[in-house]
């Protein structure tokens, strides 16, 4: 009876292990006066606030200082004395969501077949209960911007908060851009060692046609965005009517510098507000991306870089030579699950010359800037969604790093995890508790 016993509490420690993300639940909107005090504040500007209270109310930031005055009564005041507050870090170019195990296709919805589709909304297949969303919260990343994938234009981008019951939840900034899988402009060569299948100039050749017919797509949108009426409604035209607005970002994927120059060329021709993403030769013609007011969205910096002759840690100074330039930029870690690196990515850019309040901005304020929520989000002022991070250490070391708490629009929100359910778990079997 005895065993019996001990085999029941064992099996009912696991499944509530194994389970317990199942019943961990959005967190319901914030009511009442929040205060976080004696804390060190990383503002998200570049400003730090030593031994700063920072207070929140029905999702909004209301004070924050040095000496903010706490009301006595009807508030909640939690001392965080010697730790860490900065802004909710965001993660730009990602697929979160949108699959959860590569090698498994049923679990992959982030493209379509065909190459032009601009309607394809990225926002409709977002999956809330993925396990990954809350990996990437225990890190301090508490929005995200989900991306479609495949063809030239592949469809619309939105910005997601990380904590929700369904898409329409999630949803931080619908339909912010559309994305542009620029072909690579370099001649390829056979993977085997052999001669090329063909000549490389026809390598070229066929990406410029590619890249004609996406031109010679927003020809034809402009054409149909500026007729008083229509016979029939045309979805991938009307999908791409805020580029020419400007409602919209043009978020070009590309990274040599002859792709950067055509990129470069289509913001100019159709007057686009364009967005670099990968930009890996963007530290070669700074000149022209300031010139254009381009901004940058390196991704992966944990990288080897793409020329032979680049210096073998040019991945990671490219920040610091956007930065010095005078380029907007931001850092990303693409991919969804390695996006709980981030932070550390943008640690790592600055050793290689960022300030540290420079490298929070890269994955803060810079990116929400970027992504058209820097007027809600990306740095804790006054007025700006209360999303918060608090951190027993610097958030960009993974050593001193550990994250205590988060609110999401004031929302406290749980930092439970597959991980630390996983490592409680095998505690647990080799009696380690």
């Amino acid at each position: 009876m005895k065993k019996l016993f001990l085999y029941i509490l064992g099996f009912t420690a696991s499944y509530t292990s194994l389970h317990a993300q199942e019943t961990v639940y959005p967190a319901p909107a914030q009511k009442g006066l929040v205060f976080l005090k004696n804390a060190t504040i990383h503002v998200g500007n570049g400003q730090v606030i030593n031994n700063g209270t920072i207070g929140f109310n029905n999702g909004k930031i209301t004070a924050i200082g040095a000496d903010v005055a706490i009301p006595a009564d009807d508030v909640k005041v939690f001392d965080v004395n010697g730790q860490h507050i900065y802004p909710g870090l965001i993660a730009p170019e990602s697929n979160l969501g949108l699959t959860e195990v590569e090698s498994v296709r049923a679990t992959n919805d982030f493209s379509e077949v065909g190459e032009i589709n601009p309607s394809v909304r990225s926002i409709v297949s977002y999956n809330t209960d993925s396990k990954i969303i809350a990996t990437l919260r225990t890190n301090g990343i508490l929005l995200a911007q989900v991306v479609p994938q495949g063809g030239l234009l592949s469809g619309s981008s939105s910005v997601v908060q990380l904590d929700a019951w369904n898409w329409e939840d999630a949803a931080y900034k619908t339909d912010n851009g559309i994305h542009f899988y620029m072909p690579r402009l370099m001649p390829r060569g056979n993977p085997f060692g052999a001669a090329a299948a063909g000549p490389g100039s026809d390598a070229i050749k066929a990406a410029m046609a590619e890249i004609a017919s996406v031109k010679a797509f927003f020809q034809e949108a402009k054409a149909y965005a500026l007729a008083q009426k229509h016979d029939a409604v045309n979805l991938k035209y009307e999908a791409v009517k805020g580029l020419f607005d400007r409602t919209q970002k043009l978020f070009i994927h590309c990274d040599l510098v002859k792709e950067l120059v055509v990129a470069t060329d289509i913001a100019k021709e159709f007057n686009f507000d364009v967005v670099i993403v990968g930009g890996t030769d963007a530290w070669l013609i700074t000149d022209v991306l300031k010139q254009n007011n381009i901004p940058v969205i390196l991704t992966q910096p944990h990288s080897l870089p793409v020329m032979q002759d680049d210096d073998v840690d040019q991945p990671y100074k490219t920040a610091a030579q956007l930065q010095k330039a005078g380029i907007l930029f931001c850092i990303s870690n693409e991919g969804f699950w390695q996006q709980r690196n981030l932070p550390f990515n943008a640690g790592t850019a600055g050793a290689y010359g960022l300030s540290k309040e420079e490298a929070l901005s890269a994955i803060t304020l810079n990116a929400a800037k970027i992504l058209g929520i820097g007027e809600k989000t990306g740095s804790l002022e006054v007025g700006k969604d209360a999303n918060i991070v608090v951190s027993t250490g610097d958030i960009l070391d993974m050593k001193s790093s550990v994250i205590t708490k988060a609110y999401i629009q004031g929302r406290e929100v749980s930092l439970e995890d597959k991980h630390k359910q996983l490592y409680e778990r095998y505690k647990y079997k080799y009696g380690l508790k």
